[in-house]
């Protein structure tokens, strides 16, 4: 029996349950008909101009992107706005699209699983659980062997797809580590949270100045970890493997490609 974008969402839905979304999420489906024959699912981080041009010229009937594309309201979808015209272009093309936020990333095998266990990381639990205890966000768990900082920044370097910014580190090239937090994309609000205030190190995205500067002077004081801030884009590509593999199982017949594309939007770096 052929596969409906009706039936491809159900079993989207039954990976990444919706009830996982936090309050201030958009998931789901963004556009399709439902009824629509899906056999080539494209699988990206972002729904941008350079995926939805490879989505439509792989002749994919449906996008799953990792971030969605009306995250944030809109008033208009005219042509001459890039969201507008994304759109336009998918519809034009019959391509569908579906955003899997944090529904993929509080799950296991979500963004921050696969980026733990991609780091050998033992034991491991969310940073900031759910109801059941078991799924959330984020994770912290112990390497196997003790390492240090300098050594990990560069086995990370090595697991990550390359991006302009590299890892950058805020702490002691040779301090010990073994207990390691984890969040793949955007992770400063949990900064404060005693999962990873405990941790030897915290790994996620998009640091900024005042909440990196805030966590590391309240280390001097109280102890915390050092940090390692990486490409947001890079550090949840790496889930679009395993949610492939899942896809494949759960949907067969439908052939399931990962972008391979770079979409992190830092193209260059000046060392100073």
């Amino acid at each position: 029996m052929p596969h409906t974008l009706a039936s491809v969402r159900d079993t989207i839905e039954q990976l990444w349950p919706l009830a996982g979304a936090e309050s201030w999420d958009a998931v789901g489906l963004v556009t399709g008909d439902p009824d629509a024959a899906i056999e080539r699912i494209l699988l990206s981080v972002d729904a941008v101009a350079a995926t939805v041009d490879e989505a439509v010229e792989l002749g994919a009937d449906l996008l799953v992107s990792h971030h969605p594309l009306l995250l944030r309201g809109v008033t208009s979808i005219a042509e001459d706005r890039y969201k507008g015209a994304l759109l336009a272009r998918l519809i034009r093309g019959g391509v569908a699209l579906y955003a899997a936020h944090t529904t993929a990333d509080v799950v296991a095998d979500g963004t921050s699983d696969v980026l733990a266990a991609r780091l050998g990381l033992r034991d491991t639990r969310p940073i900031s659980p759910s109801a059941d205890g078991v799924t959330g966000i984020g994770r912290v768990g112990d390497l196997p062997q003790p390492t240090t900082l300098g050594q990990l920044a560069r086995a990370l370097a090595e697991v990550l797809p390359p991006t302009a910014g590299g890892v950058r580190a805020s702490g002691d090239y040779h301090q010990p580590v073994t207990r390691v937090a984890v969040c793949g994309g955007a992770g400063d609000s949990l900064l404060g949270s005693d999962a990873v205030r405990g941790a030897d190190v915290y790994i996620t995205a998009d640091l900024r100045h005042h909440p990196a500067s805030e966590a590391r002077e309240q280390a001097v004081l109280g102890g915390g970890p050092a940090l390692l801030d990486v490409s947001h884009w890079a550090s949840e590509w790496l889930w679009l493997d395993t949610a492939a593999e899942q896809l494949r199982t759960a949907l067969p017949g439908v052939e399931v490609v990962v972008s391979e594309l770079r979409t992190d939007p830092w193209d260059f770096v000046i060392l100073q």
